[in-house]
């Protein structure tokens, strides 16, 4: 066996040096379960899901944090690690807030759980991200089935406080994946692992709430997170990956040109999240490409053109206000030059439109009278 071989699942692959052994299951189209990884960030096998067997050790290692080695033996579903993970889903599953429907829903006391649960959530609704949790898919793939009763365990009061971003520690399963996104991805360093024990959570400096802190809610936490402990607030209870049509194209916000993903539902956006492993954002947001589409459906908002009259506004229809614009322009030329004209672009429009903008005021107009103004 050569120097980049190993032995994946009885068949004898290839490997790049310094791959774990997770990314090279994976770059052979082998797939192995996570739940606290995040590409591209510091693995720490905390949830190890992700365990597999190696001849030779002792225990099961975590393929994220583990790196391959050559002529290394890999099971990746024996019946050894396949049992681990269903102990390690059932710990998840019985301490915290989960109503996934896998567990016990022929078991009659499945009702009063699932009451319990309700309560404790202050809803009438099943979880927020029921249907689109990674902590549910697991538990439906490994059939992981168990006794339905009250969680024990006392909880922080949810954070609801913030503008966007709901945080319910009840189901937060410590994974650090959100730590993770807010430190190692978009470096904010809001927020890290507090407390020790039962006590654990996720906290910002000081344990403030996030619109306390130095969160910029660009909601890449929310995006990370593998179960219902960060949601967006817009969305909760009101979108269902069934429900929606996704949408993707390019935020309008700035330049950039990150690509979205528009969680349509009825012809109306419900969310928007970022599209992974896309250019140029790799799945990142900023606040306004995450959360700001409210506008878009605001009463205020004006939808036709208005034209001043006798200091009054009045509605008038596209080619009339281009037409008196155009008008107006020519007039200004006429009797004072190119020159008299200038434009002011956003800064933070997208490449398009700024080209487009100093390309009808140098070759058009005539002048280079054509600067920007950043807004925020």
């Amino acid at each position: 066996m050569s120097d980049n071989m190993f032995v994946l699942n009885g068949r004898e692959v290839s490997f790049d040096p310094g791959q774990t052994i997770l990314e090279a299951a994976e770059a052979c189209g082998v797939q192995i379960p996570t739940l606290c990884h995040l590409k591209g960030t510091t693995p720490t096998g905390e949830c190890r899901i992700c365990v597999v067997e190696v001849q030779g050790a002792d225990m099961l290692v975590t393929s994220c944090s583990t790196p391959v080695e050559a002529g290394m033996q890999v099971k990746t579903e024996s019946p050894r690690v396949v049992t681990e993970r269903k102990k390690i889903l059932e710990q998840l599953l019985t301490s915290g807030n989960h109503n996934c429907a896998i567990s016990g829903s022929d078991n009659g006391n499945w009702t009063e759980f699932q009451l319990q649960v309700q309560k404790n959530d202050a809803s009438s609704e099943l979880c927020p991200v029921w249907g689109d949790c990674k902590l549910q898919e697991l538990a439906y793939q490994y059939q992981v089935k168990i006794t339905p009763s009250s969680p024990q365990r006392d909880y922080y009061p949810s954070e609801m406080a913030n503008p966007m971003i709901i945080r319910d520690f009840s189901r937060c399963i410590l994974c650090g994946r959100c730590i993770k996104a807010c430190n190692e991805v978009q470096v904010n360093r809001a927020i890290s692992m507090g407390y020790e024990g039962d006590k654990a959570k996720v906290v910002t400096p000081g344990d403030h709430p996030l619109s306390e802190s130095d969160c910029v809610f660009c909601g890449e936490c929310v995006q990370a997170c593998p179960v219902g402990a960060l949601v967006e607030k817009k969305a909760r209870h009101i979108w269902r990956p069934w429900e929606t049509e996704k949408i993707r194209t390019t935020c309008p916000y700035c330049g950039v040109g990150c690509q979205q993903l528009l969680h349509v539902k009825d012809g109306k956006i419900v969310k928007v999240t970022g599209v992974e492993d896309a250019e140029p954002n790799q799945g990142r947001l900023c606040v306004k490409g995450r959360f700001g589409y409210d506008f878009i459906y605001s009463k205020d908002r004006l939808k036709t053109p208005l034209i001043r009259e006798n200091n009054e506004f009045r509605e008038a229809s596209w080619d009339e206000a281009l037409d008196l614009v155009a008008r107006k322009f020519k007039e200004i030329i006429r009797e004072n030059g190119p020159d008299a004209i200038a434009g002011v672009s956003c800064a933070r429009s997208i490449n398009e439109d700024s080209y487009q903008m100093q390309k009808l005021f140098r070759a058009v107009i005539g002048t280079n009278n054509i600067d920007h103004c950043a807004r925020t």
